[in-house]
């Protein structure tokens, strides 16, 4: 229901000399990294990681390898799929250059510390033939050890073990006797002692155990010290805690996206905006004044059920300007609407939207299908003489003799072709009965076919004639 209602968030990707254009189809937030899927016009996928909000590397991909760090993220990060209003302010640019693969490490190196560097280079694995990855890592712990900093060598190692869990050494170096002090202080120091030692790492931890209460609050932390507000938002949205107030966190989106969008983002994670936020209803309100009745109906027919009672007035003007294909196309939603206290005016109104929805039904439907469809409504206004109508033309329908009465019924529900079959079959009946004849005349003036109606007109006129000098 709702993707027609948020523009995909289009993105421009240099690729060496090529410009290739696309769409995010998805976002993968996962921990210090973001991934994203860019779709292409030629329905190719390009993948982009980012790290810290910045471009590290990117390019196409035919397929994501299983357990690739790509497909971690996308399976165990915050995933957002489009549509979705927050994409567009999770990306930091809307066009980008893929960075150079032959310097790509060197020019890392430049800008990151060499253990976030070797962290940047796990992520790669992707783009990258993972030995290749494996020697840069390793580069780095021997750069460590080498400079005696040793406990950010271990850290490395751990990395490395963890990023290549077949790679010997590795795991040789990282159990190795030398460590067990590092061992310990990871597994009995608190979270705030390690962060002060290995942000990178309790980050990491953080955000993979972000389902345990304390360590969820601990990453919210993280993010709010590093102004990290889109990430804590979203943190917020992957797991919604119905006890926290959500005015927090509407200032907080409205720092990204706007207030219909956030209406938007509430709507799809099935809170009521409606009942929680007094800043909904100008916005709504604002959409009808414009005349944009279906886009207001697509934002509200989802708690349509629970909807405050100042909005009364609101879904009323709604209903009255809605054209009934698009009722049809929700019917199941606007069930409600015809469930409204029954008084003269309503009923009125009722009846002649279920005369519009009737006419489009039977244009796409057969009789028992369309009743079928009616069914709901028919349980909730029994009175209603359009849907006693159709029942009565399901009935004729199966009574060869009464096809002239079946006609003149779809002829009142605008169903032309189906009146002059009907017609039709009465006039091979009695050919010599002039009525049929100037009912299918008169239908084929409703078509607008004026050549076809005059030529039955002629046959009226004819069998009109016979009868009088018979």
């Amino acid at each position: 229901m709702y993707k027609q209602l948020i523009m995909p968030t289009e993105i421009s990707i240099k690729d060496k000399k090529n410009i290739v254009k696309g769409h995010v189809n998805r976002a993968a937030i996962f921990a210090r990294t973001k991934v994203f899927e860019v779709i292409t016009a030629e329905n190719e996928s390009f993948y982009l990681i980012y790290y810290k909000n910045s471009l590290v590397y990117g390019d196409k991909l035919s397929k994501v390898e299983a357990g690739s760090f790509i497909d971690t993220a996308f399976h165990e990060g915050i995933v957002i799929e489009a549509p979705h209003p927050i994409l567009t302010a999770l990306i930091p640019n809307h066009s980008v250059s893929i960075p150079n693969k032959n310097k790509l490490f060197s020019q890392l190196q430049i800008h990151y510390p060499l253990d976030e560097m070797a962290y940047i280079a796990t992520t790669l694995d992707a783009f990258f033939e993972k030995y290749e990855l494996i020697k840069i890592i390793d580069r780095v712990y021997f750069d460590y050890r080498r400079n005696g900093s040793f406990i950010k060598a271990f850290q490395v190692i751990r990395m490395l073990n963890d990023f290549a869990p077949d790679f010997k050494s590795a795991k040789e170096r990282f159990n190795s006797q030398e460590y067990n002090s590092y061992h310990d202080f990871y597994q009995s120091s608190s979270l705030a002692s390690i962060l002060k030692k290995d942000p990178l790492f309790v980050e990491h931890h953080c955000f993979q155990n972000r389902t345990h209460p304390e360590k969820r609050i601990f990453l919210e932390n993280i993010l709010r010290k590093q102004t990290c507000l889109a990430e804590l938002l979203l943190l917020w949205l992957e797991k919604v805690q119905n006890t926290e107030p959500l005015d927090k966190y509407t200032d907080l989106a409205l720092k990204f996206v706007t207030m219909k969008e956030w209406i938007f983002i509430l709507g799809q994670m099935k809170i009521n905006p409606y009942r929680q936020l007094p800043e909904a209803k100008p916005v709504i309100e604002k959409m009808v004044q414009e005349g944009k009745y279906e886009t207001s109906a697509l934002y509200l027919l989802q708690f349509i059920h629970d909807l405050p009672a100042s909005y009364d007035p609101i879904l009323t003007k709604v209903w009255e300007n809605l054209s009934a294909g698009f009722v049809v196309s929700q019917l199941d939603d606007f069930l409600f609407m015809f469930q409204q206290p029954v008084h003269e005016e309503h009923t009125s109104q009722s009846e002649q939207k279920l005369f519009q929805l009737t006419v489009i039904l039977l244009k796409e439907h057969d009789l028992k299908t369309v009743i079928e469809k009616l069914y709901p409504i028919q349980k909730l206004l029994p009175q209603s003489l359009v849907i006693q109508k159709v029942n009565k033309m399901l009935e004729m329908a199966e009574d060869p003799d009464r096809m002239m009465e079946l006609g003149d019924y779809y002829a009142e529900f605008r169903q032309y072709d189906k009146a002059i079959d009907c017609y039709s079959w009465e006039m091979e009946l009695q050919p010599q009965n002039p009525i049929p004849v100037k009912k299918i005349s008169k239908m084929y003036q409703q078509k607008g076919m004026a050549e076809e109606a005059a030529t039955y007109q002629k046959v009226y006129d004819q069998l009109k004639s016979n009868q009088r000098t018979g």
